[in-house]
């Protein structure tokens, strides 16, 4: 019996080759995208060490006095997708224990204040991080105990997937993703 191997064109493997390695590049780069997230908490005071007021939204900015540090950040992140909602997305972060826990004394200690919610993203071409934005500030009408913020974001569908996409590796990196 004879067998016979049959010639292996290397110019027909050349384009496959390439195809492969560009979507295992883009995977990867995917995969190494980091967001922060950063909730802060609105205050009345004055005092310019602790506060410090920013321009909310970019269509109708309105100014908002909050503390300068964040009282939960992506650190304390376990999960955020992006959910319908009337009218377009909002996007639902789900904090890990900590998290809730900062979460649910912020929002008992100050029922009718915003929460104020920065982010930094790379951009839509995936280049590094930008200056970040704000993207919302939603008003705290409960006691938030299941350590779930869902808010329309500032920012297009786009930029909302590449939020939630540098967020849930962050979550992953620190091993904070549900069980």
């Amino acid at each position: 019996m004879l067998f016979r191997l049959k010639r292996f064109n290397p110019y027909l493997a050349l384009p496959l080759l390439v195809a492969l390695l560009g979507c295992q590049s883009e995977w990867r780069k995917s995969r190494e995208q980091l967001t922060t997230l950063r909730v802060h908490i609105e205050v009345n005071g004055s005092d310019t060490n602790r506060v410090r007021t920013v321009s909310v939204f970019r269509q109708q900015p309105f100014p908002l006095k909050i503390e300068k540090i964040p009282f939960v950040n992506e650190g304390d992140l376990s999960e955020a997708k992006i959910v319908p909602a009337v009218g377009g997305f909002s996007i639902r972060v789900q904090f890990g224990r900590q998290g809730t826990w900062l979460l649910e004394q912020y929002t008992a200690l100050n029922r009718g204040r915003h929460l104020a919610i920065f982010s930094q993203f790379p951009d839509k071409q995936g280049d590094p991080i930008n200056s970040g934005r704000w993207l919302a500030a939603p008003v705290i009408t409960q006691v938030v105990k299941d350590g779930i913020i869902t808010f329309t974001p500032d920012a297009s569908r786009q930029e909302a997937e590449q939020i939630i996409l540098g967020l849930n590796n962050v979550a992953r990196k620190l091993n904070n993703t549900p069980k």
